[in-house]
């Protein structure tokens, strides 16, 4: 398994900043400059990466598809996504501008030439969307370009995401991440079955992180606190911008508080070995943890009984857990009740 893949210049994996994805998708409603302030606002919220989906609706799906319940029944899918296509030739200015402002630019494609046109720009990963993860073909020309390839697994079963993995394996591409996704839009938080990112890290030896269609930041907090290296969320610049993905994506705002909560998420996690007292904690080790006291007044020279000790703040004493051996020593000096003992008094 590695470990660590890289993505351009970032890494991701173990011991990393988790890799945060501003999923633009079809949300520029085909305006490049409603693309670009996309991208400007994901930048703003301070994201890894934006991504974009590549896809020509004829070659994508059937004219005889029939509408996902959630949109607009009666409607035609075919002419539906003509509307959502990506001109491809505004990803080398995404590219370039992307580039140019440190930040990743990659995207989902949805066909041989996508991944061709995606290829030429010189992009650094490519996703495969979880609809498109039986298709086998596809994932194995996109594998062997050798880049890193996400792959979504809405939808998947457990031998769906095995031969998906074999595949990229069996050209010898090992730069695989897999996403835990539930796809419905949006997704009920309860369906979203996190731990499945820790059986599919175990079971197929990969990178595992988190699609998100759920409402909230609330979800994709709790992946990172469970392991997660990649989160990748929809992104608008408004709700109420029309087209099928902007009604359950989150606002600029929002992916900024999201950004910072995933970022607080990390610090709080921690490294799980070091333990305390930590340097900010020493006052609080000192004036509130328990030491021994004196529970009555005892002259110099009395041997220490069980029945003169007691266990009190500040800590500035013995330690409790050593009682025993200060039991039988005697006192050097006077000691007051109520006063700490220390080793210097005995």
């Amino acid at each position: 398994m590695k470990n660590l893949i890289s993505v351009g210049k970032r890494l991701i994996g173990d011991g990393q900043p988790c890799f945060i994805i501003a999923e633009i998708g079809s949300n520029h409603n085909q305006d490049f400059d409603l693309a670009i302030e996309h991208i400007d606002a994901a930048i703003d919220a301070g994201v890894d990466a934006v991504k974009f989906q590549t896809f020509k609706a004829e070659s994508h799906v059937s004219k005889y598809a029939k509408m996902p319940s959630y949109l607009m029944e009666g409607e035609s899918v075919q002419g539906l996504l003509q509307t959502l296509e990506l001109n491809r030739s505004w990803q080398q200015p995404f590219q370039d501008y992307c580039n140019n402002k440190r930040i990743i630019f990659f995207s989902s494609p949805c066909d041989y030439d996508a991944v061709d046109s995606l290829e030429e720009i010189g992009v650094t990963a490519h996703k495969v969307a979880s609809f498109d993860l039986p298709d086998l073909d596809l994932i194995e020309y996109i594998a062997k370009t050798g880049k890193p390839i996400i792959l979504s697994t809405g939808c998947a079963d457990w031998m769906d995401i095995q031969r998906a993995v074999d595949t990229c394996r069996s050209v010898e591409n090992e730069n695989v991440i897999l996403l835990q996704c539930t796809s419905l839009y949006p997704a009920p938080a309860e369906l979203s079955n996190l731990r499945a990112m820790t059986t599919m890290r175990s079971s197929f030896h990969t990178l595992t992180g988190y699609s998100d269609h759920t409402l909230g930041n609330t979800v994709p907090m709790a992946a990172v606190a469970l392991g997660a290296c990649m989160i990748e969320k929809h992104f608008t610049l408004s709700r109420k911008l029309p087209g099928p993905d902007h009604s359950f994506a989150i606002e600029p705002h929002e992916l900024k508080d999201l950004v910072q909560q995933i970022r607080l998420v990390e610090a709080a996690i921690g490294d799980g070995v070091k333990k305390g007292p930590r340097p900010e904690e020493m006052e609080m080790a000192e004036k509130v943890r328990r030491s021994l006291h004196a529970s009555q007044n005892i002259s110099k020279g009395e041997r220490i009984t069980v029945e003169m000790l007691c266990s009190k703040r500040p800590g500035s004493g013995i330690s409790p857990f050593l009682r025993d051996q200060v039991i039988g020593r005697t006192a050097k000096r006077d000691i007051l009740a109520d006063e700490w003992i220390s080793w210097d008094m005995i």
